[in-house]
């Protein structure tokens, strides 16, 4: 094997990805396989006939988890049935979130934005990471070894330009979860250093899936590139945060979003 393939190379890694039969979440269970790791998924959802990870369930090359991150006891019982399959984790990746849709005709501005669904964006985008990062994290500083890939987004960084969103007001739970990740890694990252525990922020710009063409349109126009992001166009950075390309890397933001942060 050359250093370059030595580089990324994650044989006889064990990953754990939260979220991971969502759109993006997949993606990176793939990417981690491809490199020789094995994967185990944490959702909350249940798989549906046909999903893009099948095989690799079947495979035995992913372990697929029915857990609720927000739930201490839950993350703990899935780590264990984590160890008990494949051995101590060195990858986390805290991908998993919610960002609710909005609803027909609008109607929830700032100023009547229900507090259930504020709580649940709390709940799940903050805490449950909190969560995964004690449990996860403090079994990878036993054993002096882990990367923490923590996902944030644009809009943890700069304000949604309400602009761009017809008939809808983009929540301000969202953005503040997604702001609060960058210091939870910032934090970690000082805290685990010793315990050679690396924790960096992964932050995305919008991914097209299906959204109306005037939208797409709006956002692409505000995007130096030109365009949404594809589902796999963070693959790379999974990859490399996951590898010991970065293995100097701790503490930092990684912002891949087409240039949109630039302007």
């Amino acid at each position: 094997m050359n250093h370059l393939k030595e580089l990324f190379d994650l044989s006889g890694k064990v990953a754990i990805v939260t979220g991971g039969l969502g759109m993006l979440g997949s993606e990176y269970t793939q990417t981690l396989v491809r490199a020789g790791a094995k994967v185990a998924i944490f959702d909350k959802q249940q798989m549906v006939s046909g999903h893009a990870l099948s095989s690799l369930i079947e495979s035995g090359a992913v372990l697929n988890i029915k857990v609720d991150i927000t739930k201490r006891k839950e993350v703990e019982s899935a780590l264990a049935s984590v160890i008990d399959t494949f051995g101590l984790p060195q990858i986390l990746i805290n991908n998993a979130a919610i960002d609710f849709p909005p609803i027909n005709g609008g109607g929830e501005n700032f100023e009547n934005y229900p507090i259930e669904k504020w709580n649940d964006t709390l709940a799940v985008n903050l805490t449950g990471m909190f969560i995964c990062c004690q449990v996860v994290g403090a079994k990878m500083a036993e054993n002096n070894d882990g990367s923490i890939i923590n996902i944030s987004s644009i809009y943890g960084l700069l304000s949604p330009d309400q602009r761009i969103y017809k008939d809808f007001v983009k929540p301000a739970a969202y953005s503040v979860t997604k702001s609060g990740v960058l210091n939870l890694t910032r934090y970690l990252a000082t805290y685990w250093a010793s315990k050679n525990v690396r924790v960096n922020t992964l932050t995305l710009g919008g991914v097209g899936s299906g959204q109306d063409q005037e939208f797409i349109n709006k956002y692409s126009d505000k995007t130096p590139l030109g365009r949404m992001a594809k589902k796999d166009d963070y693959n790379g950075a999974i990859l490399f945060l996951s590898s010991n390309a970065s293995s100097y890397m701790t503490g930092s933001n990684l912002v891949i979003d087409g240039g949109w942060s630039a302007w």
